[in-house]
């Protein structure tokens, strides 16, 4: 059996000294996608791909010149073929080893390795992440798929023989598939989610209806277009469209049996609802996060603002992980702010697939217009430190460019603070002591990630054993909150922040798209 192993593509390439070889790696797989902008592309139902005339354009929102490709808008009609088509194959897909199920995704993840620059490349353009960001999001579906594939073997299939005190009685236990899942992604990591979710329902030997995010479908198609020729007609099916239409007749479909849905609270909590609202079936879900960062009077003010700054505004605050509410403590609030403050002021802005550009674009135009809104709110009510423009320059004027934004002098009940944005958009507010910032860090309806940065060891140990939030971090200056890396990180939400309280990326995620049956053989 293989050794798992994380597939970091960058870490390594700093590691062996190879920094270069990545950039001439990256720069070759831009030029490759160039070449492949603007094309049409199909649904996938039933092992057929299926274009259309009706189709909705996927423009790059660094420069919305650019069409990144065109994909059909699907109909209600196409979604529930979708949905038949994955019920019907459902037990030719069941039956297949889970030997050879393991084997199909880890083949999958090879081929994604052997083409990541080009994979990572799609995404720049299609969402506008930088390299770094792009190959992280690419790294991570590689691994999720080798990291299930190991996790189905190693527990042979989840099938357990237990003991019995009659000898006469054979008995085991086994877990099953439950049918067809529905599974919804968002825009911000178009690969790494969208098919974590996918392999997850699908190597446990689900079915798979396969819904992306409008903004970014282009880079989910590169996995059901590898993967579909592999596996029975009608197991994986892709469905691009809105959410009102393709996404309501999923969650509508009384022969979906399984949802798995990343994207906003308001959004997941109304899916559950409908999904559930007849019967009792599994709607796995991640919510977002209002996540907090605590800097203390002993912390390193220079670790803190590196860490702070990164998670916040690496890929535009746009990740549910991101860094957006910081409590410092009043002693070292200055410093902390100064160097915070300089540090993303200095943050490269521009076109993502440009080598040093740290910031790239926001999703669209309702994210810029959310943005301008909150700026408003925060001048009303509070200060702006630094940022809060929106970018026009000639270079950036056809994109949705914002300055990454600080925050301060709001109320602890402020909507701002409150509020989860998924923006640049990064809130300070100071403390007394350190039970005072434990309070205001656990008082949010969200708990995904949190992160502290002190010297002081009994504060450690008192911020692990009390913050509510289910991915934490002490003093990690690459990024305070964000970048968690599967089986070493197990990516997992409470309160509001998911509906399971089992990590993607961790050993007990599989088992939700499963469930038990105990069997008993008498002699």
């Amino acid at each position: 059996m293989p050794e798992f192993e994380n597939e970091f593509t960058w870490g390594k390439a700093v590691a062996n000294n190879s920094t270069d070889e990545f950039h001439a790696d990256f720069e070759r797989g831009v030029e490759e996608v160039k070449k492949e902008l603007g094309k049409k592309y199909p649904i996938i139902i039933n092992g057929k791909e299926i274009f259309s005339n009706d189709c909705f354009i996927v423009s790059s929102p660094s420069d919305t010149r650019i069409t990144v490709a065109e994909f059909p808008k699907s109909s209600a009609d196409d979604t529930k073929n979708a949905v038949s088509s994955a019920k019907n194959a459902f037990e030719k897909w069941r039956d297949i080893t889970y030997q050879k199920r393991a084997e199909i995704f880890r083949d999958c993840a090879n081929v994604f390795s052997s083409r990541k620059f080009f994979l990572a490349a799609i995404m720049t353009f299609e969402v506008g992440k930088n390299r770094f960001e792009s190959i992280g999001d690419v790294d991570e579906t590689i691994d999720f798929m080798r990291f299930y594939a190991l996790q189905l073997e190693k527990n042979e299939g989840f099938c357990k023989n237990t003991s019995h005190p009659n000898s006469h009685e054979k008995t085991k236990t086994i877990m099953k598939p439950y049918g067809v899942w529905g599974i919804i992604a968002p825009f911000n990591f178009p690969s790494a989610i969208a098919i974590g979710m996918s392999t997850a329902a699908l190597i446990t030997g689900n079915t798979a209806v396969l819904k992306p995010a409008s903004d970014a479908p282009l880079s989910s198609f590169q996995f059901a277009k590898i993967l579909y020729p592999s596996l029975p007609e009608g197991t994986i099916n892709f469905v691009t469209g809105s959410g009102s239409i393709v996404g309501k007749t999923l969650i509508e479909s009384p022969d979906v049996d399984g949802i798995a849905f990343t994207g906003s609270r308001e959004v997941g909590m109304k899916g559950l609802q409908e999904f559930t609202k007849f019967t009792s079936k599994p709607f796995i879900s991640e919510m977002g996060g209002k996540n907090p960062v605590i800097v203390t009077k002993y912390a390193d003010l220079e670790k803190a603002s590196a860490g702070v700054m990164n998670a916040a505004f690496g890929f535009g605050g746009q990740k549910c992980s991101a860094c957006s509410r910081v409590y410092v403590q009043n002693e070292v609030a200055d410093k902390f702010i100064l160097k915070l403050v300089e540090k993303t002021k200095n943050l490269k802005i521009g076109m993502p697939w440009q080598m040093g550009v740290f910031l790239g674009p926001v999703i669209n135009k309702e994210a810029k217009t959310k943005f301008e809104n909150a700026v408003n709110i925060a001048k009303r009510d509070g200060e702006i430190l630094t940022g809060g423009s929106v970018l026009t320059s000639s270079v950036l004027e056809n994109g949705y460019f914002v300055e990454p934004t600080i925050v301060t002098k709001l109320s602890e009940e402020h909507k701002l603070v409150k509020e989860e944005l998924f923006l640049p958009f990064l809130c300070i507010q100071r403390y007394d002591s350190f039970d005072d910032a434990i309070q205001l860090a656990n008082q949010t309806e969200y708990g995904l990630t949190a992160g502290i940065f002190s010297n002081d060891k009994k504060q450690l140990d008192e911020f692990l054993s009390k913050i509510q939030a289910g991915v934490v971090y002490t003093n990690r200056s690459a990024s305070a909150t964000t970048a968690a890396l599967v089986s070493s990180q197990p990516f997992v939400g409470w309160k509001n922040s998911g509906s399971t309280g089992q990590g993607s990326g961790g050993e007990n995620y599989l088992q939700q798209f499963m469930r038990a049956q105990t069997q008993t053989r008498c002699d």
